[in-house]
């Protein structure tokens, strides 16, 4: 949150006499001078309302509270030309008259400045200088006379550093003309940068050659952009299924490498449950490097993330975080009304916006670790309206995961899922997941044949625990299940009337999307 300071200006003092003051005439010095005029009260210090500013979201982060600045004490006003001195001070003699001695006591230190200015030093006007120093008798000392003393400090001044210059210009003078040495002094011309490989522009550097930026148009020529990476060198390209969905049924597909280079693409496989599809190059280029994939269930919270993409259309833009999370439980969609995909997802707070969808969320070494695939906005398309941006909360598909499922794509263009055979009501407030009651037979809520039916789960039972981790929602147990293969035996707990009971559960599987 930014911060304002405020304050009141100093006052401003009263503007000096442009020309010397015409002094009074001889008969008029020892009349007496004008009633004493009081100095202006000092005006009083009265801030201006201080400005509010705030920071969204509205808890405002330590250290980040309005501060506010004193105003600048003002400078003590010398009092104007014929007014009384003040309190403490003596009065100024009159024009022409000699200064009255102290009485007794009365000397301070320093002594107090002249009422009335001084023209020339020499002018006659006015009291003693300020600063200046006393004799024995208390009087001040005599002033130069004229420009005199200015004059000859400017000269001195100007002598001493004459002769430090004329010994220091013989002195190199002399060991040149002896060969011992030289006065010119260059700087050193820095030694070229060497960024490690290890580096985050090391690893940014290896990486970008293998990341696309994709075009993808539907037939009516509305599209988007988004990012892949090479998969593999036969010019499979991973990417996300709402990246290319638009261009799914007829539509046209351009991959774009970081040099520049554009390339006809084509969908090889989709999973919109994933969020996951396979793209290949028509004819890919020799030498095609695929990215190194790390293992997702290593990944520790606080571990490095690079994120590469195109946000906002902007290619090759790279953006670096942490590991916010992990299992983070993401039911995402593209706010068409199109079913939702399902994630146990990496969060990380590296800056990722849309067009990044797609790329590569990379581990410390340069190693895939995610596909880059929602964000959390701030609500209502962000600041202002419009598309949503980066508030820190982007989630990555586990790459483990979207692995098993570009192979499946690969093999046989069709996704397959874990699935345990069961209806789970999505808006069920319960502390679980609930199977859903109505809405059909029973025997399709549970499918009597299938895995939670063998194990003898019945609608109205709330899942709280599967594979050993709680459940707190339907979405939260879907995304769960979808990180397992089919054929996994996984333990499962569920409430009925209060009482939980601990089964295992072999996943069975289903071909495509529904």
């Amino acid at each position: 949150m930014s911060t304002e300071n405020e304050g009141t200006a100093a006052p401003t003092p009263p503007a000096a006499p442009s020309v010397p003051p015409a002094p009074a005439s001889e008969t008029q010095a020892g009349a007496p001078g004008p009633a004493p005029v009081a100095p202006p009260a000092a005006p009083a210090y009265a801030p201006a309302a201080e400005p509010v500013t705030q920071q969204l979201p509205p808890t405002p982060a330590p250290g980040t509270e309005q501060t506010r600045q004193f105003p600048p004490t003002p400078a003590p006003e010398a009092p104007a030309y014929g007014q009384a001195p003040a309190y403490g001070q003596a009065p100024a003699p009159a024009y022409g008259q000699a200064p009255a001695p102290a009485a007794h006591g009365a000397e301070g230190w320093p002594p107090p400045p002249p009422t009335v200015p001084a023209y020339e030093q020499g002018g006659g006007h006015g009291g003693p200088v300020w600063g200046a120093p006393l004799t024995a008798d208390g009087a001040p000392a005599p002033k130069p006379k004229g420009k005199g003393g200015l004059i000859a400090g400017v000269l001195v001044a100007a002598l001493l550093a004459g002769g430090i210059g004329g010994g220091v210009g013989y002195w190199a003078a002399e060991r040149s003309n002896n060969g011992t040495g030289s006065t010119t002094i260059s700087a050193a011309t820095p030694k070229d940068l060497k960024r490690e490989a290890g580096s985050i522009a090391g690893l940014a550097a290896g990486a970008l050659p293998s990341v696309v930026t994709i075009e993808a148009s539907a037939g009516d020529g509305e599209g988007g952009t988004g990012t892949g990476f090479v998969y593999d060198q036969q010019g499979h390209i991973l990417t996300n299924n709402h990246v290319v969905a638009s261009a799914a049924n007829g539509g046209k597909l351009f991959a774009i490498f970081s040099d520049g280079k554009k390339y006809d693409a084509e969908v090889v496989g989709r999973a919109q449950g994933y969020d996951v599809a396979v793209l290949k190059l028509k004819t890919p280029p020799a030498g095609l490097k695929p990215l190194p994939l790390g293992d997702s269930d290593k990944v520790a919270v606080g571990d490095s993330t690079i994120a590469i993409g195109a946000p906002f259309g902007l290619s090759n833009t790279v953006t670096t975080g942490i590991v916010s999370a992990k299992n983070r439980p993401v039911a995402s969609g593209d706010g068409t009304g199109a079913k939702n995909s399902y994630m146990s997802a990496l969060q990380t707070d590296a800056s990722i916006n849309p067009g990044n969808s797609g790329g590569p969320l990379l581990d410390g070494r340069g190693a895939v670790i995610g596909i880059n695939s929602a964000i959390q906005s701030a609500g209502n398309g962000g600041f202002g309206g419009g598309q949503a941006g980066s508030i820190g909360l982007g989630f990555a598909i586990p790459i483990n995961q979207a692995k098993n499922v570009a192979e499946s794509l690969i093999k046989t263009g069709k996704p397959v899922y874990p699935v345990i055979s069961v209806s789970v009501d999505l808006q069920a407030k319960a502390e679980g997941a609930k199977i859903s009651e109505q809405g059909a037979a029973a025997n399709e809520l549970v499918d009597p044949n299938g895995p939670a039916g063998k194990a003898g789960l019945k609608p109205g039972d709330i899942i709280t625990e599967f594979g050993g981790k709680p459940v707190d929602s339907g979405p939260t147990l879907i995304s769960m299940i979808w990180t397992y293969k089919p054929g996994d035996t996984v333990k499962l707990t569920y409430l009925r009337g209060g009482k939980p009971t601990t089964v295992d559960i072999t996943l069975g599987s289903r071909i495509g999307d529904k």
